[in-house]
């Protein structure tokens, strides 16, 4: 009897340690990769809200912008999309145009580049001269209307 006891111990004390181990478990296999990018979407319009169909449009790199980076056409409803390269950051250039009719968006991208919406496209550089352009010129009104005048 003795020794079916120290058999069932045993394997009791086998089965608990391997139960505590830590074991790489595979699932059916599978794997998913993802990449992160920033898409920028454009929607092309006409001044009476009619979308641009059709209308062509041009894309400059921020470090070359005499060279389309990416040219196309616009959908139906006057939009389209890409994907700049994060490896060149800076502002880039987008031109709309048909029939005569187009504009062009400077759109900045990574870097010290203020975010889409958030800066009216300045930099960081330009929002601080601004800023105390208009710290310097508020002072300086202060201390001129604030001065004794001779009687």
């Amino acid at each position: 009897m003795r020794i079916k006891w120290r058999v069932i111990a045993s394997l009791t004390g086998i089965l608990v340690l391997g139960l505590a181990l830590p074991v790489k478990v595979f699932a059916h296999g599978a794997s998913i990769e993802y990449e992160v990018s920033t898409v920028i979407e454009l929607v092309a319009t006409y001044d009476s809200g009619e979308p641009m169909a059709g209308a062509q449009f041009v894309v400059y790199a921020p470090d070359d912008p005499a060279t389309p980076w990416l040219t196309g056409v616009c959908d139906d409803e006057g939009r389209f999309s890409f994907a700049p390269d994060s490896s060149r950051p800076g502002t880039w250039d987008v031109q709309v145009r048909q029939a005569g009719h187009g504009d062009i968006v400077h759109i900045p991208v990574g870097g010290d580049a203020v975010a889409v919406g958030g800066g009216g496209g300045y930099s960081k550089l330009q929002i601080g001269l601004m800023s105390a352009a208009v710290v310097w010129g508020s002072v300086g009104t202060a201390l001129y209307f604030s001065r004794k005048r001779k009687a």
